[in-house]
Formats: structure tokens, sequence, C-alpha cells
């Protein structure tokens, strides 16, 4: 079972950044495409951004400009840099992996990991 573990999420001001960190649980990353998605509060899970094992990146149109998403394989991680981090950023961050990025994800959902952006 394709399962991750999400760490680095936490409350921070307007303004500020996090880097959130993504680690495959019993697998290998680099044979997969990880997604990013985020789940506000009341709303449905969406995508942020996207990493192909070629290395392309893709976001989602909001966050262009302010999050970075970078894999290590041979850390076996993936990240997100979040800068300029808004209050409608918070929610509850989550990665997922799959065949390519143009895919749905085919792993399972871990427990994500918060970020609050609030004064």
């Amino acid at each position: 079972q394709l399962q991750f573990v999400e760490s680095g999420g936490g409350l921070v001001l307007p303004g500020g950044s996090l880097r959130l960190s993504c680690a495959p649980s019993g697998f290998t990353l680099n044979e997969y495409a990880v997604h990013w998605f985020r789940q506000a509060p009341g709303k449905e899970r969406e995508g942020v951004s996207c990493i192909d094992t070629d290395g392309a990146t893709y976001y989602r149109e909001f966050w262009k400009g302010r999050f970075t998403i970078s894999r290590d394989n041979a850390k076996n991680t993936v990240y997100l840099q979040m800068n300029s981090l808004k209050p409608e950023d918070t929610a509850i961050y989550y990665c997922a992996a799959g065949p390519r990025c143009d895919v749905r994800p085919i792993s399972s959902w871990g427990q994500g990991t918060q970020v609050t952006v609030s004064s």
C-alpha cells in the first residue's frame, strides 16, 4: 500500500513561510509522480502542485509563484516550499503518488499536515 507521512506544518503569520515534507512509507519515490493536495475547512480536497518523475513541475494558478515543489530522490522525500502565505492557504496538506502528474494518484491518503496562517 502506497502511503506517505507528511510533516512541516504549523501556525505561521501572514507573509511567512513553511516547508512541508513528504516521505513515503515503504516504497521509493523516484518511480512516481508526487502530488500535493490540500483540504481547507468545509471544502473538498484539491490539488496544489505535482512533480513528475522527470522533475517537471505543475501548479494550480493560485499558488504559482508562491509555492515551489521539489524532490530529493537520494533522501526519498518531496518538499513543498510555501512562501508569502495567506490566510486562504490554511488547510490540511496531503501528498499522494501516481504514475504521472496528469492522472489521478493511486496512493492512500495519510494524516496530512495542518497549515494555519493567522495573525
